[in-house]
């Protein structure tokens, strides 16, 4: 049995193009979604397409207990999981004055309370198993920068940064790496309807980054080659800072 690597929001975008990737790498995938079932289908079509193994696990990651029960079913069945990939995240943008209450409470509680949920359910297992493990989280330079209109959005990213690095020093004498990944510019459904053109100009490379670019960062981290990267944060962002 192939090594299983937990994939959070794998039914599009980054998240499909990591699960893909990482499939190709050999690892079989444990391929998250809340809603789009359609989308999940797409990923595991592509990677059983390839001759890789996938699985489709479907929670809210709001919801701790059915988080906690589909995680725990999962590992029942196929094995703890050598890695996670903690991917899945909402935006609600607004300029601060408008933000309402109920935006900033479904942004933190998918993409800071989610990750939560998830690691809750996956850490001490990883560390019971005494064998190498990876957890990669993804973040966002809006975590690091800040960005006009995504205050709650940036809180939520920069709360998984610290998240990452303060867990990366709990795991890291059981060989369990952490490590961060935090996109700029990326083309996906998230970017599809931002003035992208104003934005590159402060993009030294002039250009969007792909998901397949972020997948590959995702996929060192979560290689052999990566056993001493823990507690990193990686912008692939094409130069923006």
């Amino acid at each position: 049995m192939n090594d299983s690597i937990l994939v959070t929001g794998a039914s599009s975008g980054i998240g499909r193009a990591i699960a893909v990737r990482l499939a190709k790498d050999g690892y079989a995938i444990a391929a998250h979604y809340s809603s789009s079932r359609d989308g999940a289908e797409q990923t595991r079509e592509t990677i059983e397409a390839d001759s890789g193994e996938c699985r489709l696990l479907r929670f809210d990651v709001r919801d701790a207990d059915a988080t906690r029960e589909a995680i725990e079913a999962d590992m029942d069945a196929h094995g703890v999981y050598y890695g996670v990939v903690c991917n899945a995240g909402i935006t609600r943008d607004a300029a601060f004055p408008m933000l309402g209450e109920e935006d900033w409470k479904a942004v933190i509680d998918v993409n800071l309370n989610g990750l939560y949920n998830v690691l809750q359910a996956v850490v001490m297992p990883m560390l019971r198993r005494r064998r190498p493990g990876r957890i990669v989280t993804i973040s966002s330079v809006s975590g690091i920068m800040g960005n006009r209109g995504q205050v709650n959005y940036s809180a939520s990213k920069a709360g998984i940064i610290g998240a990452t690095k303060a867990l990366a020093v709990e795991c890291a004498k059981r060989k369990v790496t952490v490590n961060c990944v935090a996109p700029g510019l990326i083309e996906s459904e998230m970017t599809r309807d931002l003035p992208v053109e104003k934005m590159l100009e402060a993009v030294p490379m002039q250009r969007m980054g792909t998901p397949d670019e972020v997948a590959g960062v995702v996929s060192f981290l979560c290689s052999e080659d990566a056993a001493y990267v823990t507690r990193q944060v990686i912008s692939p962002n094409g130069g923006l800072f």
